[in-house]
This record gives structure tokens, sequence and C-alpha cells, in this order.
């Protein structure tokens, strides 16, 4: 019997997966320390382990087998993730920052909405007057429940050096008008919420500005929430109309954790 919300809705996966990438893959400038190293161990590598467990001989095991099992090292930061206030700095309006497992969770199911900003080229920024178009082109009003997903296309990329290194950002203004509506999560379908760090370097050694130096993240000093990288497929959910769920994993005190992000899109 299936369940009764899955008979009104279907479920998009917006999450891409955590994975060991190929050398092709990375820009060791700007994947440094968020690469997974993932080690898979099958049924018939553990049998020591396993026949050590239940004081048995190897062979003695269901069919001589133990059981599959991975080991990974990596970031929080890694693969689809929700950073907490605690990533961006110490303190959020003027308390000390959430780590994520005290940030609400309701937070982190709400009503989605995706705007287009896919005319961005890599390393512009998306300003108050994107957001305010973008959102008139919806008729839509944003609220405190709201999840805004801002679509780049970037995670068209994903598995190629240029996905780490060419992605338009948000503003620092873009992102406190999308806040000061009562919206409490945003996510990116980019690696990185602000523009790439080699395009920020070059911005810097012109203007010596810091307001510059990640600025939509710093926005989290004076707001309290939470914001989602790496989400996908951006492009096969409707603009409104659909829920978001983005619940990240319980890791103790950590600046960020993993979510495999769902859109729930109504059937028919």
């Amino acid at each position: 019997m299936k369940l009764e919300l899955l008979e009104h809705y279907k479920l998009v996966d917006l999450s891409i997966p955590i994975k060991t990438p190929a050398p092709e893959e990375m820009d060791p400038k700007l994947t440094a320390g968020l690469a997974a190293e993932i080690e898979y161990l099958d049924h018939k590598d553990t049998r020591p382990l396993v026949s050590g467990y239940f004081g048995c001989r190897p062979e003695e095991l269901h069919e001589g087998l133990g059981w599959a099992t991975e080991r990974l090292r990596t970031s929080t930061h890694a693969g689809t993730h929700v950073d907490a206030p605690w990533h961006y700095a110490p303190t959020s309006s003027g308390k000390t920052a959430r780590k994520i497992d005290e940030c609400p969770l309701e937070w982190y199911f709400g009503r989605g909405v995706v705007l287009d900003m896919t005319r961005k080229k890599s390393g512009e920024t998306v300003s108050v007057q994107d957001v305010r178009d973008a959102l008139a082109g919806l008729n839509y009003t944003l609220s405190y429940g709201d999840i805004v997903c801002i679509r780049f296309g970037t995670d068209q990329t994903f598995g190629t050096a240029a996905y780490w290194s060419e992605h338009p950002g948000l503003s620092a203004e873009a992102t406190r008008y999308i806040l000061d509506q009562g919206v409490k999560v945003i996510g990116v379908d980019s690696p990185g919420f602000d523009i790439p760090f080699t395009k920020t370097k070059a911005k810097f050694a012109q203007s010596h500005d810091r307001a510059i130096l990640w600025e939509a993240h710093c926005a989290g000093i004076d707001y309290d929430y939470s914001h989602i990288e790496k989400l996908a497929n951006l492009d096969k959910v409707p603009e409104k109309g659909f829920y978001i769920c983005c619940f990240p994993v319980n890791v103790y005190q950590a600046s960020a954790s993993w979510s495999r992000v769902v859109a729930f899109v109504p059937k028919g």
C-alpha cells in the first residue's frame, strides 16, 4: 500500500552524491579538504572482522561471508550540505552562532521557491533587483517558511573541474534582502554561496575592499539562518507550489552537515 502522501506528490532528488572524484574532476586549489575518500569493503573483505565479533570461523558465517560497509574521510561541507550559522562566524545576530545540531528542525521543511538566475555569468553576483524581478515574474511574495533556491545551472557541470571554478554567487545585499522577508534557508546549485575564491581574490587585488570577501556568507553575522550548497536538478521542479525537505544529518556541534534534499512536487 502506498503512503497517502506519495499518491499526491512525486519526489525529486535535489542532491549531488558524495563520491571519490576522478582526478580530472578536481581543482586542487579549490577542493582541498572537500573531496571524499571512500573505502569500499565488500562481504569477503569483512569476513575476519565479522567472524571475530561472533567468535566463529569465517566459513561458519552465512554463506561464509561478512557484511558490506564503507569508510569515509571527508568534510561536512562535501556533497549537498546545509551550513549552520557557526560556519559563517562565531556570532550571529549578536549571540553565539548556532551549530548544525542546534538549528530548529522546522527551518528545513518548507515551501520551495526557485529563482532562475541562469543568465548570470561566472563571477557575477545576484543583486537585490535581480531577486525582486524574479519574484515579480512569479507573482510571489516571500515569507517565513519559504526555502529559496537560486538556480544558476552550475549542477550541469558536476563531475568536471569547471564545476568548482566557474559559477556566479549571491551578493551580500541580495542575501540580506531575502532574509529580511523572514526566510530561514537559502540554497544554491553551485559549490559555493559566493563567487569562486579565485574571482574574489582578483576583485580584492583591485579594490582591497574587505566587504567583498565571502560577502554572502558573512550576512550570517547579522542573520540567524542556514543555507544549502551543491543543490541539483532545480530545472526539474516548478518555480513555486511545491515543498522541500532538507534536514541535516545530526553531527554534534558541527558547522554543517550533509542532506539528501528532496522536493515534494504535486502530481497532475
